[in-house]
């Protein structure tokens, strides 16, 4: 399968003293095309807490900066699925300005118990559709 792709608009609150977007923001812009990924693939996940008691946490990111993007610049945001294991994802993610890649990112994703905060494995049906993702 191809790489998810959701279209990110910098707004002028994503934007530092120096015009443009502070980098922490592409964190944010990561979590979105995971979320959307997650819903265009049929699951919510306020859905996923109450139905299946789960939540899904950033374990780990790494992250690369590679060029700036500016205030009310058009970004595509990708994500796919690299690694799936029972109890944790593994994304690769990429945000791009037309051909330019402005910022690469691993992002690691644990699955916990919503209650308990413990790890708790991914639920069957929806593991076997983000392993279909890598």
């Amino acid at each position: 399968m191809n790489d998810f792709i959701w279209p990110v608009r910098v707004y002028y609150e994503d934007t530092d003293a120096g015009g443009v977007v502070f980098y922490a923001n592409y964190l944010k812009f990561f979590e979105r095309a995971r979320t959307e990924m997650l819903r265009a693939m049929g699951y919510e996940q306020d859905d996923l807490i109450a139905n299946e008691s789960i939540i899904f946490v950033v374990r780990s990111v790494q992250v690369d900066y590679l060029s700036p993007a500016r205030f009310n610049q058009q970004l595509q945001v990708s994500a796919k699925v690299s690694l799936a294991k029972k109890v944790s994802l593994i994304f690769e993610q990429v945000v791009t300005r037309g051909d330019d890649i402005l910022c690469k990112g691993s992002v690691k994703i644990a699955c916990l118990d919503a209650q308990t905060l413990r790890p708790k494995a991914i639920p069957e049906i929806l593991f076997r559709a983000l392993r279909v993702q890598h």
